[in-house]
């Protein structure tokens, strides 16, 4: 039986169904996630498709009235928080840039400074900033 992984590419291309959530988790915890409930399907009826480029979104897609309900249970719960990361990666500098100004007078740009600083401040940084923060997967 071969083992089957699931790379970054292959859980940003699975795009065949809604998200459901909106909490955020790592792309290794995932693809972690998708291997152990759609391994068994992605070999039963994908088991020669290439992992990126669409083709295994494709074949699921050919194949969603055969595949396990977790498995699509935790792929919209995947997409939802892989996309709620993504925002709140994009939001982080709106979030916290009053927070930054107040708390981080003299930080150097660049090399994550000012992230650092936020998050050795967390006690004192807006809830805002630090949920931002924490979505974003960046404390």
């Amino acid at each position: 039986m071969r083992s089957t992984k699931i790379s970054l590419a292959a859980i940003l291309t699975m795009a065949f169904l809604a998200p459901s959530t909106a909490q955020t988790i790592s792309y290794s915890e995932a693809g972690a996630l998708l291997a152990k409930s759609c391994g068994k399907d992605i070999e039963k009826y994908c088991p020669k498709v290439n992992l990126g480029g669409g083709a295994l979104k494709d074949c699921l897609m050919e194949r969603a009235a055969q595949i396990s309900p977790q498995c699509i249970a935790d792929y919209k719960t995947v997409v939802a928080s892989l996309n709620a990361r993504l925002a709140a990666q994009a939001a982080v500098t709106k979030a916290c840039q009053g927070d930054a100004t107040q708390f981080c007078q003299g930080t150097a740009p660049g090399n994550a400074h000012y992230l650092n600083c936020l998050n050795a401040a967390k006690k004192v940084v807006s809830k805002r900033c630090t949920t931002a923060i924490t979505n974003a997967g960046w404390n």
